[in-house]
């Protein structure tokens, strides 16, 4: 799907990942309103649930959702503040036609968006996105006669339902027999309502901040370890064994040791890993290209495979169902349980790892310090959307590696070798090409970063 731009400093971005924007400026209520009428009309007559994170204009977007699809005669439920994994699972296990979650996940407050799902409880896949851009142009919405309008009805119970899915994977009692202290930052998000109540139900001591819904992001609402500073000082007065950090609507889950350390959000994927693969749960691991090696070296270890497929959660929902995957995710701390749905859920994520200290008796630092040592750069070149694929096709030219191995293209342009890689590829959401790279030394990633680097902005 294409991307649209305003102005540069207020964009509007309209991708395989759904629609997302400013409120205010580019994501207008009439915007929003028509894009859900796209999505009645797309989706047929039936029930769609609708759900959203707790930024301030979430009432205003969702009112707009709700009355969007009223108008073309879809039966609308709204779940209210919830992680958005409660919806895709509350989608899947009803008779609903499809569902929209608003929330910009791990953008600032002043973002908001629309991340359309399909009956399946997938996000919808690049041709079923194309298939909604064309009816949204098209504004040939279904329109529901005055007798035909159905009222809005609500469930403020699918984050409960979510919880008990996710606790029926678990072994409770060991979880609890470890007494395990927890500090978790909810970012004031959709998490907050729920991860402190359900630790402690764990038997978890909990330390919980930034938990209050009705409060603003007190930073940035991606877990990066830039953004977990106030986590890191948690960690360490409280004494925890670990700490964890939500996005906004519960998709990226960032990790803080005992020490009070933040290894990255690569890392969460592994220590997940480690924790399903060790329980026995069947099939391959699948990530995306951008991922660290780290996930192949846990995943040796239980002799399953890694298959990779391209960025975007949807394409990894999508080959973890087609390949019956035992655990799939990202490197942005975004992790796909298959057992419980197809959705990146930071809630499993979180206790699953916990589950993997209780179960080993051992330090979450220490659990870190078993996964080989990888150094990963990522940059990125200002590059206008009408001529970032050129410049990708006037690489893959002119490309020199001797020490590559293979050579992938499916998403950009990977380069892969025996101890490093480089991927570069084309930002679906901003106006700027990725370069990427990772190798068993912090020169050599650096150095490969920056080369590739050179020649993308030498091409823009």
């Amino acid at each position: 799907m294409s991307l649209l731009s305003a102005e540069a400093s207020r964009p509007l971005k309209i991708t395989i990942g759904g629609v997302r924007g400013v409120v205010g400026d580019t994501l207008t209520p009439e915007l929003l309103t028509n894009f859900s009428q796209a999505f009645g009309t797309y989706v047929g007559p039936g029930r769609v649930l609708v759900s959203r994170d707790t930024r301030p204009s979430g009432r205003m977007v969702s009112h707009c959702v709700l009355s969007g699809l009223a108008a073309t005669g879809c039966e609308v439920v709204d779940l209210g503040v919830c992680p958005t994994a409660a919806l895709q699972l509350a989608v899947k296990d009803s008779d609903a036609v499809g569902g929209i979650a608003v929330t910009a996940g791990h953008n600032d407050a002043d973002w908001n968006a629309l991340k359309f799902i399909r009956a399946d409880g997938i996000f919808l896949n690049h041709h079923q996105a194309e298939e909604l851009l064309n009816v949204y142009h098209q504004k040939e919405f279904t329109k529901a006669a005055w007798d035909e309008l159905r009222p809005v009805s609500h469930d403020y119970e699918a984050a409960e339902r979510h919880l008990e899915a996710i606790r029926a994977q678990l072994d409770v009692e060991t979880i609890r027999a470890a007494g395990l202290k927890v500090a978790v930052d909810c970012t004031n998000g959709a998490c907050s309502d729920y991860t402190p109540d359900f630790l402690t139900s764990l038997g978890c001591e909990v330390f919980a901040m930034n938990d209050d819904p009705d409060l603003p992001f007190p930073h940035e609402p991606k877990p990066t370890p830039e953004n977990l500073s106030q986590l890191q000082a948690l960690v360490s007065a409280a004494g925890a064994d670990a700490g964890f950090a939500h996005d906004a609507d519960g998709d990226r889950l960032g990790v803080v040791t005992e020490q009070g350390e933040a290894p990255g959000e690569e890392y969460t994927l592994c220590l997940a890993a480690e924790m399903v693969l060790e329980r026995g749960d069947p099939g391959p691991v699948v990530t995306n290209l951008s991922t660290t090696m780290r996930v192949e070296a846990v995943a040796r270890k239980y002799d399953r495979e890694v298959i990779r497929a391209r960025i975007g959660q949807v394409y990894i929902a999508e080959t973890a169902f087609n390949h019956r995957a035992a655990i799939a995710g990202e490197g942005s701390g975004g992790i796909v349980f298959p057992a419980i749905n197809y959705a990146h859920d930071s809630i499993a994520a979180l206790v699953h790892i916990l589950e993997l200290i209780a179960r080993r008796g051992t330090r979450l630092s220490e659990l870190v310090a078993d996964i080989p040592e990888y150094y990963m750069v990522k940059q990125t070149v200002p590059c206008p959307p009408q001529r970032s694929f050129s410049v990708l096709q006037e690489l893959r030219e002119d490309l020199r590696a001797e020490w590559a191995d293979e050579i992938n293209l499916e998403d950009g342009i990977k380069l892969i070798g025996s101890d490093r890689w480089v991927h570069i590829r084309v930002s679906m959401t901003e106006p700027r090409i990725w370069v990427i790279s990772e190798a068993r030394g912090p020169q050599l990633a650096r150095d490969l970063a920056d080369q590739y680097t050179r020649r993308v902005r030498r091409l823009s």
